[in-house]
């Protein structure tokens, strides 16, 4: 069995993530900005502070970025159903068309260059997905 090295998996996969959040798309903003929209498109209504956590930037920037946001119709504000004082910032479905579109921008980059791969690398990839998504849900649980 081979060992996996999590020096080289870490290279490997810096590599291929700056690679990734860099293929061309339409809509040009901000990767802080993208990053909000991509984490309320997939966890759903969130509070400030909650969003502040994700992204790991100050109350002050993610404020920022959400009021323009807002602004562009991208995200909306609604009460927190469980505490009347708090609100959840949502995405918008001009939000999650950006998203989207991204994402099938993405698929249509990335299929180019997987069309180029060999059969055993391409299977070795989809080989490799249940293990990777695993390493995500890992991640998801310690926070």
């Amino acid at each position: 069995m081979e060992q996996l090295d999590a020096a080289e998996l870490t290279a490997v996969l810096e590599n291929f993530v700056r690679m990734f959040i860099r293929l061309p798309a339409v809509d040009r903003l901000s990767f802080t900005t993208l990053s909000v929209l991509h984490t309320l498109a997939r966890i759903g209504p969130m509070r400030l502070t909650d969003l502040t956590a994700s992204e790991q930037v100050t109350q002050s920037a993610v404020t920022q970025i959400v009021a323009k946001l807002e602004r562009d119709g991208l995200v909306g504000r609604r009460p927190d159903p469980t505490d009347g004082r708090a609100v959840l910032v949502h995405i918008t479905e001009a939000g999650a068309a950006i998203v989207n579109g991204r994402r099938d921008n993405r698929v249509g980059h990335l299929a180019g260059l997987v069309d180029r791969l060999g059969d055993d690398e391409r299977a070795a990839i989809a080989r490799a997905l249940p293990a990777l998504t695993r390493i995500t849900e890992l991640h998801e649980q310690r926070r």
